[in-house]
């Protein structure tokens, strides 16, 4: 099994921005280290107890501190950009680290609408035109518009001698068909999605067409998991998530991820168990987590497993990717 990291570069109460950043490019230098694929991070805009609004930016912080583990963006949010500015963004991240850069594509917004206003004129009509500025970036990679194209003429340089791995991310069938006609490899996103994942992976590959360097399908599926020592410490862990979570949806998540002190206080003052409510989270031991892993893998027949993890303690998140790990790649 491989297994890679997604970064939501979670901002823990007690924390500044700065420190959220730092333990991001300290996961990256882990995640290397403990034989992770790749390394993601995420965009967000001026959302709660997230740090990073530029992955762009973080990752050629990250790539100066590691040497090996592939990079990448989880992902650039489209809509919001012009094609040829993300692709000159990758191609010159794919320059600095040749044959190490993945650029993820998204729609979501990443934020508030009201941050959504301030980053595009009209996101909605980028929305609506995502198949073909899809297309047109992919074009720009792969240097590859027809002769009569206006964008024929132009590199977006410099034009690393190994492009970024394009992949497209998504929890719907419109996502999958996008990179199953693009023929991109496709991500999707389980630990934010209820729908039925398994369908719309078979969507993908049945779909997929050859385009390009990729040949056949390929397929990350994103999960969001907490490991430690023990299924009691790795559920008291979990409690800082839930209760974030929570409150983010309530639009109270502005003091970042919580303590568990503040977590377990919370649900006793409401007389709430978080643990009856069914989620998504992987919680457990070593043994556990990496068993519910497989079992996932087998059941999506996914190439690869991307774990998001999200504690209040920056060690405490470590840790659980180093059990992880040892339990899946030793």
């Amino acid at each position: 099994m491989k297994l890679s990291i997604l970064d939501q570069a979670p901002i823990s109460s007690g924390y500044s921005p700065r420190d959220a950043l730092e333990a991001s490019a300290r996961l990256a230098q882990a995640g290397e280290r403990l034989g992770y694929t790749r390394y993601w991070i995420a965009e967000h805009h001026d959302l709660s107890g997230l740090a990073c609004s530029a992955p762009e930016i973080m990752l050629s912080y990250i790539g100066s501190k590691t040497e090996k583990i592939r990079i990448g963006a989880g992902a650039i949010l489209l809509p919001h950009y012009k094609p040829y500015k993300i692709a000159e963004l990758f191609n010159m991240l794919a320059t600095l680290f040749p044959n190490r850069i993945d650029l993820g594509i998204g729609r979501a917004p990443g934020g508030s609408a009201e941050a959504t206003m301030a980053l595009s004129d009209n996101f909605l009509e980028g929305v609506r035109k995502m198949p073909e500025t899809v297309k047109e970036l992919l074009h720009f990679l792969n240097k590859d518009f027809p002769k009569n194209h206006m964008f024929s003429r132009i590199s977006a340089s410099p034009v690393p001698k190994i492009r970024p791995e394009p992949w497209i991310l998504g929890t719907s069938c419109k996502s999958a068909v996008m990179a199953a006609e693009n023929g991109a490899a496709y991500a999707f996103g389980q630990f934010m999605s209820e729908k039925d994942g398994e369908e719309i992976i078979r969507e993908y590959r049945e779909n997929f067409k050859a385009r390009g360097s990729l040949q056949k399908p390929k397929v990350i599926l994103t999960v969001s998991a907490i490991c430690a020592e023990t299924a009691e410490e790795a559920k008291e862990l979990a409690l800082s998530s839930m209760l974030w979570r929570l409150k983010t949806d309530k639009g109270e998540g502005n003091q970042g991820i919580p303590s568990i002190e503040e977590a377990k206080s919370y649900f006793l003052n409401v007389n709430q168990d978080p643990f009856t409510k069914k989620s998504s989270l992987i919680i457990g031991n070593p043994t556990e987590v990496a068993q519910e892993l497989r079992d996932m893998q087998d059941r999506y027949q996914a190439d690869e497993i991307m774990i998001v993890t999200i504690v209040h303690r920056y060690e405490a998140r470590l840790r659980s990717y180093e059990l992880i790990a040892k339990e899946v790649l030793s």
